[in-house]
């Protein structure tokens, strides 16, 4: 459905019970995300939460009105908790959805009731990190010019960005399909204007390490243990900057243990939603 959020038309979804305690999922990605991700991640748990999933403003099928900046996106999932009228929400995102997550939790604390992370970090240093990670690959010849502009923001169209995506995501699973990461390369959509917003307008000023010890909100932390873009370390240090915080380390994944480690990284999820957001009792009713 199209819903005008801060006078942006956004590409929604919702599912599950109307008067279930709301889940909003921000998709990853930057340029390159779309709500099939958290609808595929999240979907399972629509059996007792409302759960919303879009496309973030610049991306996938939703409307591309600047500024693609964290605050605004932060912003645009606090109008849709207000569209939703729940008073507070289950939080959740994986890899640059989780950056802005933690931002929202940050910005507006007193509306999350419980956050997901999966495969993000507290501020820019991963991507120092991501680079020696890079160089020890040996599964892809890396072409380090199109590499550069891609985590530099300096994509030339749409074209370009799904090109360069093609060649780095190789990089990201435990075990390489090529047949599997073609297949997702060309379902994916691109849109370069936010991808080159990202990292030319976002990242030098992302930290918030110095802010998380103010979410009280019980938090759920996972990663996969060769995930090379935003790697265990990066976990490490949100697990420890926030006070109610779980760490749970997939052995077996990449940057995606929903996808890599499905059944075992679905019930480390309800396990932390059905200890942390107790289903209302018989009789109660929800905003």
């Amino acid at each position: 459905m199209n819903v005008v959020i801060n006078g942006c038309r956004l590409n929604v979804e919702a599912f599950g019970p109307e008067d279930g305690p709301v889940l909003i999922a921000h998709h990853g990605g930057g340029g390159i995300g779309s709500l099939a991700e958290p609808r595929e991640t999240f979907g399972g748990l629509a059996d007792r939460f409302r759960v919303i999933v879009f496309d973030a403003r610049g991306c996938g099928l939703s409307d591309g009105i600047p500024p693609y900046s964290h605050e605004q996106w932060a912003a645009d999932i606090e109008g849709l908790r207000l569209w939703s009228g729940a008073e507070q929400i289950v939080v959740a995102g994986g890899s640059y959805g989780g950056f802005i997550a933690l931002e929202y939790a940050v910005a507006y604390p007193e509306r999350v009731s419980a956050i997901l992370l999966r495969d993000t970090a507290a501020d820019g240093s991963n991507l120092e990190l991501a680079f020696e990670n890079a160089r020890r690959k040996d599964r892809v010849e890396i072409n380090w010019e199109n590499f550069n502009r891609y985590w530099t923001g300096n994509i030339r169209d749409d074209a370009d960005l799904k090109a360069c995506w093609a060649e780095l995501i190789p990089l990201y699973d435990f075990e390489y399909d090529p047949v599997k990461s073609a297949a997702a390369v060309e379902a994916g959509y691109y849109r370069h204007e936010s991808h080159n917003w990202c990292f030319q307008h976002n990242w030098s000023g992302y930290d918030l390490t110095g802010s998380l010890a103010g979410v009280q909100a019980p938090t759920l932390v996972t990663v996969g243990r060769e995930d090379w873009i935003t790697p265990v370390s990066s976990a490490q240090t949100i697990a420890r900057l926030l006070p109610n915080a779980e760490l749970v380390i997939f052995e077996k994944s990449g940057h995606s243990p929903q996808i890599e480690e499905r059944e075992e990284f679905n019930r480390v999820v309800r396990d932390f939603v059905d200890r942390v957001v107790p289903a209302p009792s018989v009789g109660s009713t929800t905003n």
